[in-house]
């Protein structure tokens, strides 16, 4: 029988990128005090550890999108409180998958007259690419699989996973939402590889 979940990203393989990620973006942005834009809520964990990794100085704010309508258009529902005229912004997201939303943000953000304007993104889902987008820092190239865990949510759930897991069948794991946290962190905790493999 085919696991309904399948660990794609481990705990240590994200700390071990954002400890890299971080290293580039400081000296990148060495005595620059560079502005890092959260877009919420699946950003969380992912700048949390960033901004840990990065050892030269620099603020923090963030975005929230509101996604409606049938075309899924976007609109900001809560917007930065730090102004990013003349600053170096680094828009940070989890995930970028058609590129779409990145692309609205980017234009977005650009009309504030920032200094520079880059972006980095956790994990970059490039089958699904429709707009190409700039990703100028990026921790890992995935598939097409829908994806929980480290800040990804179903029904705004499991967003406190410790790694990012791929779910294999969506009807079983929805036949089986309870064990699915409970079989994660005993994965973590006890090394069994019955979850995860």
């Amino acid at each position: 029988m085919k696991t309904p979940y399948l660990e794609v990203v481990s705990e240590d393989a994200l700390a071990k990128r954002i400890a890299e990620l971080g290293e580039a973006i400081a000296t990148d942005y060495a005595d620059l005090n560079p502005v890092l834009v959260g877009v919420l809520k699946g950003c969380v964990p992912f700048i949390a550890d960033l901004i840990r990794a990065i050892d030269e100085p620099h603020e923090v704010d963030f975005l929230l999108l509101t996604r409606f309508g049938t075309k899924g258009r976007v609109s900001v529902a809560m917007d930065t409180a730090i102004s990013l005229e003349g600053r170096h912004v680094l828009l940070v997201e989890d995930i970028v998958d058609t590129g779409l939303t990145l692309s609205t943000l980017l234009r977005n953000l650009a009309v504030r007259q920032p200094a520079s304007l880059k972006t980095v993104a956790l994990l970059d889902k490039v089958p699904r690419r429709i707009v190409e987008v700039p990703l100028e820092y990026r921790g890992f190239e995935i598939g097409d699989e829908f994806l929980l865990g480290y800040g990804l949510d179903w029904n705004g759930r499991y967003r406190n996973l410790p790694g990012v897991w791929a779910v294999m069948d969506m009807e079983r794991l929805q036949d089986l939402d309870e064990s699915f946290p409970e079989a994660v962190f005993a994965s973590t905790v006890d090394g069994s590889s019955e979850i995860a493999r």
